[in-house]
């Protein structure tokens, strides 16, 4: 078990109803005790996996699931396979009903497969559910996710948007990380991921500090949470964080939700075509070009541009969604 000294704050004062800016813009994550204890998912919880999982069908959209199938013999790591030409479960297609099936059968086996059904979008699958079931971040415009399985762990990860994680059954641990731990996490390849986010390495069940020895300085720096039913935390953007579903049935709603507009797009994407255009030039010329990064994204400020009037500086302006359009079509021609 990890030895984990700092625990993540708890926030007074948030609703489901009532989300206050402050924890919208706060910069390190957050436990909220209780945001959904009044959802009626929750309440039907507290009856047992039975009756939720009959509460979670009278809205079932009648689409089939991607379910993340896994050998009994992973309890419950969802990661590439030993040689890493693959990963550790197969993805099945079936209805929401027989996934949740699956799993309520399986709560009394001591070693069951891994089902987990991860990033569902909650409005198509299951519509009307968030009339009953959501919290007030109409202005954030979230995507909203279900996530359910029997035991899982998911390995540390990042994701770009903020995000409001709602356990709705069974307990789960959060470990977290700040950025600048990437160093220390020993992170997976970019381009070849199990969810699409790039992964640590590490297994936290049985962390080998002989072949990670920096992995210890990043527990150092870590911070625990653990979830109930009716819990929620807010994982800043950029923070590592790995997630253990620690009960023979889970589920987990989140909304996600950026700082910036939809047309920005995705940044993984600028990082990748970096490595494409940059990573392997000349030390010389990427020292150059790092330096114009820092001009022109990193440390770009008006005055840099001010001699140059405004109506002539393109995209050293700041972009609007026509400008984000025009850009992308040009950014085609390099990337055939």
């Amino acid at each position: 078990m990890l030895k984990i000294t700092q625990h993540v704050e708890e926030f007074e004062g948030a609703t489901a109803s009532e989300i206050p800016d402050d924890l919208i813009h706060c910069k390190k994550p957050v436990i909220l005790r209780g945001l959904v204890t009044q959802w009626p998912s929750v309440r039907e919880n507290k009856q047992g996996a039975d009756q939720v999982t009959r509460y979670l069908l009278n809205f079932d959209a009648n689409r089939p699931v991607t379910a993340c199938v896994g050998s009994n013999e992973e309890f419950g790591r969802v990661f590439y396979n030993s040689d890493m030409t693959g990963f550790n479960y197969r993805t099945v297609r079936m209805s929401l009903g027989d996934a949740l099936k699956r799993i309520l059968n399986n709560r009394f086996i001591e070693k069951p497969q891994t089902l987990y059904v991860s990033s569902t979008n909650i409005d198509h699958w299951l519509p009307e559910f968030r009339t009953e079931n959501d919290l007030n971040l109409d202005r954030q415009k979230p995507l909203v996710s279900i996530w359910f399985g029997n035991q899982s762990r998911i390995a540390a990860h990042f994701d770009f948007a903020n995000n409001i994680a709602c356990a709705v059954a069974g307990k789960r641990e959060f470990i977290l990380f700040p950025p600048e731990q990437i160093n220390n996490l020993y992170i997976g390849p970019l381009d070849f991921t199990p969810a699409g986010q790039p992964v640590s390495m590490v297994n936290f069940a049985d962390p080998d500090f002989s072949a990670f020895p920096k992995f210890q300085t990043a527990l150092d720096n870590a911070q625990s949470a653990q979830l109930n039913p009716g819990d929620a935390i807010y994982i800043p953007s950029m923070w590592w964080h790995h997630v253990e579903a620690m009960d023979p049935f889970n589920i987990l709603v989140n909304y996600w939700w950026r700082n910036s507009p939809e047309y920005l797009g995705p940044p993984l994407g600028a990082l990748q075509h970096a490595i494409l255009a940059l990573r392997d030039l000349p030390t010389e010329q990427r020292a150059i070009w790092r330096d114009l990064f820092n001009h022109y994204v990193f440390e770009a400020t008006d005055d840099k541009f001010s001699h140059i009037p405004q109506n002539a500086r393109g995209i050293l302006n700041p972009i609007n969604a026509e400008a984000a359009k025009n850009l992308r079509t040009n950014l085609s021609r390099y990337l055939t």
